[in-house]
């Protein structure tokens, strides 16, 4: 097979955050393959053929970029943030795994820098100690299970960090988060939103789980929950890197 498949990261939003790995493989595609919005972030050139697609078809977009590689194509399929953090690089090898005659394709995971990253930057160092990162879509999991996770998460004092938290198909599961954290980590623990981070619609609000609202997310905001250590420093947010 003379073809290959490059699975890339573009980062939360600003072009200058996109590595300049990505930015090589992406001049040297001959097609993209992604979510609309994405690769809408993708300068149109000659010789270079543009493959949108919807949300929610993840395994669809896998096997055409596959494909699109095993006919001789230089693929990249790019996903915001990292692609490894609940994006594509899973769903390419998943994919992979059920077409065993691909599985000896040229492919390549390059990183990016996800939005709970760029978003603990902005605040300070909230995610400074042990963390964990939960995604509070119920879409591909029961939300029984995101509960559970979340408690225990907090019972093991993690700072966490909480994508896709509150769609307007799903507004009444944040409340839920918010009343468990409350239960779990009590009103004073500081909480992060961060939305649409690194762009110009950009939004960081840092308050207590107390005076936290279900409405200060939205599927373009990452929140950050810090640990029972976590504290401000003047404009900052910070997580200590020792724990008792």
């Amino acid at each position: 097979m003379t073809g290959s498949l490059v699975v890339a990261g573009l980062g939360p939003g600003d072009s200058a955050l996109v590595t300049s790995e990505v930015t090589a493989a992406l001049a040297a595609a001959t097609d993209v393959v992604g979510y609309i919005p994405y690769v809408a972030r993708v300068a149109p050139r000659e010789g270079l053929t543009l493959h949108a697609s919807d949300n929610r078809v993840e395994l669809q977009r896998a096997r055409e970029a596959l494909e699109l590689a095993a006919a001789g194509r230089h693929v990249v399929i790019v996903s915001s943030g990292d692609p490894g953090v609940f994006a594509m690089a899973s769903a390419v090898f998943e994919a992979l795994e059920n077409a065993p005659s691909l599985q000896t394709l040229d492919i390549r995971v390059l990183p990016g820098i996800t939005a709970m990253l760029a978003a603990a930057a902005r605040a300070g160092a909230p995610l400074g100690h042990d963390f964990c990162a939960i995604n509070l879509s119920d879409n591909l999991k029961p939300w029984a299970l995101v509960e559970r996770r979340l408690r225990l998460a907090a019972e093991a004092d993690f700072a966490m960090a909480f994508y896709n938290p509150r769609s307007a198909a799903r507004p009444h599961q944040f409340a839920r988060t918010l009343e468990i954290l409350r239960e779990a980590c009590g009103p004073d623990r500081l909480i992060i939103f961060a939305h649409a981070v690194t762009t110009p619609e950009e939004r960081i609000a840092t308050v207590t789980l107390a005076e936290a609202r279900p409405e200060m997310a939205d599927m373009r905001t990452v929140v950050l929950v810090g640990n029972s250590a976590t504290r401000r420093v003047g404009p900052y947010v910070y997580t200590p890197r020792h724990a008792d």
